[in-house]
């Protein structure tokens, strides 16, 4: 890293990149990580993970060269981190098997604590995606107790929500409406114990799935796809949803 972003003699599109042009890449490659595990491909995962710790040197070199930080340094930093949070490990600390959750989210928040914050939202990324976000959002919340007791309050919520995005007069009306509304789904899924983000990827595999079938069911009867009236493409949906009812153990 430290040759191809040399000045004289090291690679030209190395030697312009910025933390900020950088991070894209970074996120594209995690995303990346996930996709070679959801897909089983221990190949695919091993260049993954290469390429995602290429992104951690880049940044780190670039740190280095303006003197913040190097790469040892973000090592270092890690294995204290985890050293502190795992005192039963590497210290004394009795094995709380039952609080273990408890004792991990309270050295989180002892470390957030000495280093500024103030809120119990403090150190939630702003660039992770919404729908993640918004389940951190919540669960921070819900750890100082701002949260409903069982589903019943959630689901309200989403009712009102719909309501309320329903009669939204104005295009900004209903763009705020919508983001409620999306905020309550997923408090709304996060009460029945299902993370968010795990949930919406499964549904969005399963239309693409279903999608894809229609399609070749179509082009199998000679059928151009988009030339179906609505009433067409819902009997293929029904009848690839059959199909799969069919095949499920």
């Amino acid at each position: 890293m430290a040759r191809l972003r040399d000045p004289q003699n090291g690679c030209r599109w190395d030697r312009a990149q910025t933390f900020a042009t950088i991070a894209p890449y970074t996120i594209e490659e995690a995303y990346e990580v996930h996709d070679a595990i959801e897909r089983g491909d221990m190949a695919a995962l091993k260049d993954e993970l290469g390429d995602l710790l290429f992104q951690v040197v880049f940044h780190a070199r670039m740190a280095e060269e303006s003197d913040h930080f190097g790469f040892a340094d973000v090592a270092d930093a890690i294995v204290a981190k985890m050293e502190a949070r795992h005192p039963h490990i590497f210290g004394d600390a009795p094995d709380e098997e039952s609080s273990r959750d408890v004792r991990w989210e309270r050295l989180k928040a002892e470390e957030r604590a000495s280093k500024g914050a103030t809120s119990a939202l403090d150190g939630i990324a702003l660039a992770l995606p919404a729908l993640m976000r918004a389940e951190k959002l919540q669960k921070r919340a819900a750890r100082v107790g701002f949260d409903w007791p069982d589903t019943d309050g959630p689901a309200a919520k989403v009712a009102e929500e719909t309501a309320e995005l329903a009669s939204a007069a104005t295009d900004e009306d209903r763009a705020e409406e919508a983001g409620d509304l999306l905020f309550a789904a997923v408090n709304l899924v996060r009460s029945y114990g299902i993370a968010p983000e795990d949930a919406l990827r499964a549904a969005n595999a399963k239309f693409e799935r279903r999608f894809r079938a229609m399609e070749a069911m179509a082009a199998a009867n000679e059928h151009p796809f988009a030339a179906l009236t609505l009433d067409q493409q819902e009997a293929l949906w029904q009848a690839v949803k059959a199909s799969e009812a069919d095949i499920t153990p």
